[in-house]
């Protein structure tokens, strides 16, 4: 497996070329934006680690750049940008995952490992007309792309990937909002009038199903 480092400090560069050479992969260094994108067309590494502050091009533009003609590599970010709207941005640029520094060199490799696992999986969910292409984050209902926030993106995806599957509301608070305490659910309710408005869905094809008293469940049957 190649991975192509995108990192312009070279002690970080350096150490992560090494620890991940210990392991057994092929890797390639790039430390500016342009260069990264060479090296990206001509190396065709299998996963990216992308740092966001770069000479030349930012690796948001990087990420931007490759994901147009690309959309299957992971990208990782490996940054020290860490309010929740630069990881939104980073994100909906394309990348599949977002590490903030300083990292755990271990964590990093479990991280990697994990895409590689997700490698041959597919990057496109489904559920009747609707379609998610989850590496760059845009939702198709049939051939027409509609804009989600990226709050509704989350719930719509995590619904689909568990289609056939009732998620309970308080799951769903746990695991697409993160919140692990008492909190009121209804909030979820708010989010799913807003999907379905958006995805202006017949009445009578119940996609999504509202389960009362206990949450919701996608069924295309």
């Amino acid at each position: 497996m190649k991975i192509l480092i995108v990192e312009d400090e070279e002690g970080i560069s350096n150490f992560l070329k090494q620890g991940l050479e210990e392991e057994g992969y092929v890797v390639f260094v790039a430390t500016d934006g342009l260069k990264a994108l060479e090296t990206a067309k001509t190396e065709s590494p299998d996963l990216i680690l992308l740092d966001w502050m770069l000479p030349q091009l930012t690796g948001l533009e990087v990420c931007k750049a490759i994901r147009k003609k690309d959309e299957k590599t992971p990208i990782l970010f490996l940054t020290a940008k860490d309010t929740v709207q630069e990881t939104i941005e980073g994100l909906r640029s394309g990348a599949n995952d977002y590490i903030k520094k300083p990292f755990s060199f271990d964590e990093l490799l479990e991280r990697i490992k994990i895409h590689f696992r997700n490698d041959n999986k597919s990057d496109v969910l489904t559920l009747g007309p609707i379609s998610i292409k989850t590496l760059s984050h845009q939702v198709f209902v049939a051939d027409k792309e509609v804009v989600l926030t990226q709050r509704e993106y989350e719930l719509l995806k995590y619904l689909i990937e568990r289609k056939g599957t009732v998620c309970t509301r308080n799951n769903i608070i746990e695991d697409v909002w993160d919140i692990h305490f008492e909190y009121d659910t209804g909030v979820i309710d708010v989010f799913m009038n807003a999907i379905r408005k958006k995805l202006n869905l017949s009445k009578d094809v119940e996609l999504i199903k509202t389960i009362r008293g206990v949450g919701y469940i996608a069924n295309e049957n």
